[in-house]
């Protein structure tokens, strides 16, 4: 295990190196540095794992100290990483996928002016996801969260000359913020109760230390929920994710797909035994949540027109999938997904990169149609990618990791969550076909040019692959003994009919993408939309059911107000008053200094009547 430090010190170390001195590297050099850091992670990654597996059976817990990072009293924190099933999972897709990510930004960066600024915060993105997920306590697991926050802000908002690049990123950084906050709340709590932040200890404690809901672990598990929510972005902490797009299409791949949104799903599984003391908690906030999620996603890509913010939404939606199983105990099938999910996505957003550039930055794809000709390997990685997201049967790893979710709540009783499930597999169905004829079909709208370089290819046919039923056979998850069977992993009975169920709603969702789109070329959808009815449904999916306009009205306009009621400084001008009454007695009092001595003798008299009024009713 002596190598698994070198996973996250190579790309912090490059970062280190790209953030001194990117104004004097030239473009090869960045790159040398930016990809091959993350080559040489994914390297001591495989390494790490191979030594694991060959040496430790899933269950052990390997603890790898490096320093005690600091001591308040009798609280000292290491600077120590955890390795198990769970985390070797994790650390595969995260330098598998993300090494294939940064060879692709590599290409798809070229001439940019910030070219090697953009690798510095790629690396650091990284870096910090790998601490976050190799960590030994919530303290260091904690700077991770906080370290891919930022990075997503640096990222999101790289091109910020745009202003609606830099509010993107504000956006999304505040927006998580919110529920950082809720996770910082938890981790007290649990100092408190436990007196340490280490998981290992926190989580073989907890169920001997509280009964089943008890309040205080209600309490935080819900906090920690909070954090999951925000960095997941489930509702009603999702807003921040279709903004994420303004950034470069390869940082939306790393986003979205090996990195910061697959933290929060790692946090809940990593954290199981508390969830699994507050039952309703892990039902409700997170099961229930998770496919209220996946439902508004799917019918919020549905209106959209810009190609990335159509994969935003369906990553919202498959991380709705993924604490939909997590809600009802499908630890291992919520990381199986997870996994999947990391291949066929990144898969997308970089082909959807290549497609971007192909039409010359153009993003609408009702501008696009007719390129399956013009690109063809990037035209087979959307169909083979959007057949895994969509799951068709057998072919696709989709298949495999999203019925396994479906079959995990049919078995466990939860009919509602499961047919909310299946309509949102129709709603993917749909949405995926919509997105791929428009773009790839029909009348070339915007001149395309060929695509060409191994930096490109490599990538998505490597992903193509892993995209496909090869993906879900070729691993096999250590997560025996880490994670929790599942009642579906030792029920078989209906296991069919939860199949057929699926199956069935996503062909449906694929002949009426057909029929719509293919036959009818969307004639009767422009119909509707013409109408009252129509118009009004499509302008509140295709502004994300109106959660933003919601939160500006509860949130920001208050704020603002607030502020603006402040700035006038009412502290300071109440404190004011009493200089102002002074001010005022001193001029009422110079009125009366007119030089006049009939004035003075008059209110002299008047003075002393009013004295000896006064002391004749004090006597009497």
């Amino acid at each position: 295990m002596s190598v698994l430090p070198l996973t996250f010190i190579f790309p912090a170390l490059s970062f280190l190196i790209l953030a001194l001195m990117r104004d004097k590297l030239s473009e090869q050099s960045a790159t040398w540095l930016g990809v091959g850091s993350m080559g040489l992670s994914a390297l001591c990654a495989l390494v790490a794992s191979i030594t694991y597996l060959t040496q430790y059976d899933a269950a052990t817990v390997v603890a790898v100290p490096l320093w005690t990072w600091l001591q308040v009293g009798d609280f000292a924190p290491n600077f120590g990483l955890s390795f198990d099933g769970l985390a070797l999972t994790m650390l595969g897709v995260i330098t598998g996928v993300g090494f294939l990510i940064h060879l692709f930004a590599s290409w798809y960066m070229k001439g940019d002016i910030g070219f090697a600024r953009f690798f510095s915060y790629m690396n650091l993105f990284v870096a910090s996801m790998l601490l976050l997920v190799l960590a030994d306590n919530l303290l260091l697991l904690y700077l991770g969260w906080e370290g891919v926050g930022i990075c997503s802000y640096l990222l999101i908002g790289y091109y910020f000359e745009d202003r609606n690049n830099g509010k993107a990123a504000i956006k999304a950084f505040t927006v998580t913020r919110v529920g950082d906050v809720f996770l910082a709340f938890g981790l007290f709590l649990l100092f408190r109760e436990f007196g340490t932040l280490n998981i290992h200890e926190i989580i073989t404690r907890a169920p001997e230390m509280f009964a089943l809901n008890h309040s205080t672990m209600v309490l935080i598990t819900t906090m920690l929920v909070g954090g999951a929510m925000g960095k997941s972005a489930q509702i009603p902490l999702h807003t921040w994710l279709a903004d994420a797009m303004a950034g470069p299409t390869p940082v939306s791949a790393l986003i979205h797909a090996a990195t910061m949104v697959t933290a929060g799903v790692y946090l809940i599984a990593r954290l199981h035994p508390l969830f699994e003391l507050t039952p309703n908690i892990l039902l409700y906030w997170v099961g229930a949540v998770g496919a209220l999620t996946l439902l508004v996603a799917g019918f919020c890509a549905l209106a959209q027109t810009d190609i990335k913010r159509i994969l935003a939404y369906s990553t919202m939606s498959q991380i709705g999938y993924m604490f939909l199983a997590l809600g009802v105990g499908a630890w291992q099938a919520a990381i199986f997904h997870l996994m999947i999910h990391a291949f066929f996505k990144a898969l997308l957003f970089l082909a959807s990169g290549a497609v971007i550039l192909s039409v010359h930055h153009e993003q609408n794809i009702f501008k696009m149609g007719g390129l399956r000709h013009k690109i063809p390997l990037v035209f087979a990685s959307f169909v083979v990618g959007g057949s895994a997201l969509v799951a068709i049967p057998f072919v696709t790893a989709g298949f495999y990791s999203k019925e396994a979710i479906l079959w995990e709540t049919y078995a466990t009783g939860h009919q509602m969550l499961f047919y909310a499930g299946v309509f949102g597999a129709f709603l993917t169905a749909l949405y995926t076909f919509r997105l791929i004829w428009l773009t790839f079909f029909g009348a070339e709208k915007t001149p395309a040019h060929k695509l060409t370089g191994l930096s490109y290819q490599i990538p998505l046919v490597v992903l193509l692959v892993l995209s496909t039923v090869i993906g879900a056979k070729l691993f096999s998850l250590p997560l025996e003994g880490v994670l929790p069977q599942s009642v579906g992993q030792t029920l078989e009975a209906g296991k069919h009919t939860a199949e057929f169920i699926a199956m069935g709603a996503t062909l449906a969702g694929l002949i009426l993408g057909g029929l719509l789109y293919a036959v009818d070329k969307g004639r009767l959808l422009s119909k509707f939309k013409a109408t009252k009815l129509g118009g009004a449904l499509y302008y509140w999916c295709y502004h994300g059911l109106g959660f933003d306009a919601l939160y500006d009205w509860v949130f920001v306009k208050p704020f603002l107000l607030i502020g603006k009621l402040l700035k006038a400084d009412p502290v300071d001008k109440t404190w004011n008053i009493l200089p102002a009454i002074a001010m005022a007695g001193n001029k009422v009092l110079t009125m009366t200094q007119t030089g006049s001595l009939r004035g003075y003798a008059t209110s002299f008299g008047l003075g002393m009547a009013v004295l000896l009024i006064l002391v004749m009713m004090t006597v009497v």
